[in-house]
């Protein structure tokens, strides 16, 4: 039997420097509805047909969650796509360098909200941790790794696995920011 082709989505990875100098990145919280209501996860979505790349997809559905606009994004790397493990997504991230700020206009229908914590604390070993987790699309919970931000949100599946390949590069200095 022929295997689905992957739909296709991207993302942007936004990061900026605080007032102190601190390396933020920028996630969102999804609203209820959804295939991933309710979870952190970096600004992005599926392809339209009106989308001339993956590139113009993550650009305008960051525009779209958090009113960042295009013109505000510097990217810093075109990355390799990943493919989601239950979902049947390919997902085209974008490392980017976005302007510091202390609000965002969030799609009320999208999105709950934006929380931007720091890089450092998003690498540090001893913030991991493991729990079941329950996924409409997983048969039953699975022992799963997960960062917490903020005291009561998880960071955990394909972000997380995006992030830990290039929060580490990033801190390195492979990128300006």
């Amino acid at each position: 039997m022929a295997r689905q082709p992957r739909k296709q989505t991207a993302v942007l990875i936004p990061v900026f420097r605080d007032d102190r100098g601190n390396l933020r990145l920028v996630l969102v919280l999804r609203g209820v509805k959804g295939m991933h209501g309710g979870q952190l996860g970096l600004p992005g979505g599926a392809a339209e047909a009106a989308d001339s790349s993956p590139l113009e997809t993550a650009l305008r559905e960051a525009e779209e969650e958090i009113g960042l606009r295009r013109e505000e994004v510097e990217i810093l790397a075109d990355l390799d796509p990943i493919d989601t493990r239950t979902t049947g997504l390919r997902v085209h991230p974008y490392l980017a360098h976005v302007p510091s700020r202390s609000s965002w206009h969030v799609a009320s229908d999208e999105i709950q909200g934006v929380v931007t914590p720091l890089v450092g604390a998003l690498t540090e070993r001893s913030r991991r941790h493991k729990k079941l987790i329950s996924f409409p699309t997983w048969p039953e919970p699975r022992l799963t790794e997960y960062v917490e931000i903020d005291g009561d949100q998880l960071l955990w599946g394909l972000t997380l696995r995006l992030l830990d390949s290039v929060l580490p590069r990033l801190q390195a200095g492979e990128w300006k920011v």
